[in-house]
């Protein structure tokens, strides 16, 4: 309930193929992400196109060490600021307003979590945000389009581990010019990647 209370995610530019995620939906990926062991009191924890902050805010909330959002629109920025401050982990999660590029460096990290743009408006506009995780050398969790073929083969071609471990419906509301119905929803999937030992 209190990640569904978050300021939204303004979803303004078509191109970065922003949509919210639902409190729910995070909520129960959070969930699962602790069940594996993989998010804890001792977690760095890095958001990749974090939005608004829900699914790294989320993670403060269960107790992670340190998280730290990076998200390239400004408004997302400034709706996940209001969202740090008003449920007060202002001591545990950063922002960085920056696009994710080979630029980044995310050193450090326990867990990477993103949700990318799934190439739907630019072709590939996933990869920088997969080959930083592949370069993160952390255990990832992954969300992205159910019919995404590709996930798999990028991973374990370059020896990562790759456990594909829950679906479920993603709500698409009109939010682009583009949009024809009110309403939509999509299929998402969840991906558990991890780095060779």
């Amino acid at each position: 309930m209190l990640l569904s209370s978050l300021p939204s995610h303004p979803c303004g530019d078509v191109e970065l193929e922003q949509y919210s995620t639902s409190g729910d939906v995070a909520a129960s990926w959070l969930a699962q992400i602790a069940a594996f062991g993989d998010l804890n009191e001792n977690s760095v924890v890095v958001d990749l196109g974090a939005g608004n902050g829900i699914l790294g805010i989320g993670a403060a909330l269960m107790g992670a060490a340190h998280v730290v959002l990076i998200e390239v629109d400004e408004k997302a920025c400034s709706a996940a600021f209001e969202a740090i401050e008003s449920v007060g982990v202002e001591n545990t999660v950063e922002i960085i307003c920056k696009n994710v590029d080979s630029s980044i460096d995310i050193a450090g990290a326990g867990l990477v979590i993103s949700n990318p743009p799934w190439g739907v408006q630019k072709e590939k506009a996933d990869r920088p945000f997969l080959d930083l995780m592949l370069r993160s050398g952390a255990i990832c969790h992954l969300m992205h389009s159910a019919e995404a073929t590709h996930i798999e083969s990028i991973f374990s071609n370059a020896g990562w581990g790759v456990e594909r471990y829950w679906e479920t419906d993603f709500a698409l509301p009109a939010a682009y010019a583009h949009h024809s119905r009110k309403q939509g929803c999509t299929r998402v999937a969840f991906w558990r990647l991890t780095p060779p030992k």
